[in-house]
């Protein structure tokens, strides 16, 4: 409960980017995603402002479904590229309270500041600073969450959007926790929460007064974290450290690729691209997954594991690249995203020994 954590959480990231630097998409309702006018209807929205939200518009609904709901919409493509770089401008904020920073998403992050870089003794102060300085440089906002573990900030950040700062202390937690649904529970996703309603469980009150051995008997593993989160308890580390465990790159197509030549061709790429990151990081992988998805945004996956490391080299890449993509290929070819991911990995200098029996 000593801990000082934030999650920052940027405001219709993608959207107010998209507004920020084309004023006329101001107050009028703005989509993130293709034009499904122009796609047949393909299409997933990356997220929508808070015009479009007022229309029921969210991330991961179909494109098709927004334009039904509001004909009028803006629809823009999604611009990742620049989305990461004014992600890159956000971290670097960051960086000048602590290093200790989880990444989430580009728009999205935890902070530990129990001791920060400038010695600041209050989490809100923090707070407000970054959350101006994010302002005053980026001209976007942000919401923040503040409280001492991260299932609490997680929470917090998303009591009073947009632009919002929400403080829970050990004192706050029934008060904060009790009396919201059941819903917003990190943890409880589609499938759990009907079977929350079936044990008359829909506020965080209803779940305070099961008896852990219930919880854990209906909900396996989840009853029991639940159980402990409800009581503010989340002993989970900020992982600033975490080791990388994938390294991959893909691309995502204008014209879907139709032959075996341009799967071939664009595999190479790739690989080289690949292969330039495990060299630059003195990485390796036993573990090689193909990603491939098609016109409809179907998405496959494949995976080989070999026993000895994946030579670093392109060719060898593109060799199981192509095995795995023969396995998972259609009659007809229609690619609209291709991506190669090495996964299993150990640096270099790391000597895998085969022993005679």
């Amino acid at each position: 409960m000593e801990r000082k954590i934030l999650h920052i959480d940027m405001d219709a990231f993608y959207a107010s980017i998209e507004m920020r630097d084309n004023p006329e998409y101001l107050n009028k309702p703005l989509v993130i995603a293709r034009n499904p006018k122009h796609t047949a209807g393909k299409g997933v929205v990356a997220t929508a402002n808070y015009v479009a939200r007022k229309y029921g518009i969210h991330s991961a609904m179909s494109a098709q479904k927004a334009l039904d709901k509001c004909p009028h919409a803006i629809f823009k493509t999604p611009d990742f590229a620049k989305y990461r770089r004014v992600s890159s401008q956000i971290h670097t904020i960051f960086h000048e309270y602590t290093d200790k920073i989880e990444n989430v998403a580009l728009d999205e992050a935890y902070l530990d500041i129990t001791e920060n870089k400038l010695g600041i003794k209050s989490a809100v102060e923090v707070a407000c600073r970054i959350q101006r300085e994010i302002y005053l440089k980026t001209k976007l906002t942000c919401s923040t969450g503040v409280s001492y573990n991260k299932f609490l900030a997680k929470l917090a950040s998303d009591y009073s959007k947009p632009f919002g700062i929400t403080v829970v202390t050990p004192d706050d937690v029934q008060d904060f926790l009790f009396n919201m649904p059941i819903k917003k529970f990190r943890g409880v996703g589609k499938k759990t929460l009907p079977k929350m309603y079936e044990e008359g469980i829909y506020y965080g009150i209803d779940l305070y007064n099961k008896k852990e051995i219930d919880l854990i008997n209906k909900f396996g593993k989840i009853g029991h974290i639940l159980y402990q989160r409800v009581r503010g308890i989340d002993m989970r580390p900020v992982e600033w450290k975490r080791e990388r465990k994938s390294v991959g790159k893909e691309r995502t197509f204008d014209q879907p690729l139709k032959t075996v030549e341009e799967v071939d061709s664009q595999l190479r790429l790739i690989a080289t691209k690949l292969v330039g990151i495990t060299t630059s990081r003195q990485i390796r992988g036993k573990t090689l997954v193909i990603k491939v998805r098609n016109n409809d945004f179907e998405t496959v996956t494949k995976r080989t594991t070999l026993q000895d490391y994946i030579p670093n080299d392109v060719e060898n890449i593109v060799f199981y690249g192509k095995q795995l993509f023969e396995e998972v290929q259609d009659i007809d070819i229609d690619v609209r995203l291709l991506g190669l991911t090495l996964t299993n990995l150990d640096t270099v200098n790391f000597e895998n020994m085969s022993l005679p029996i």
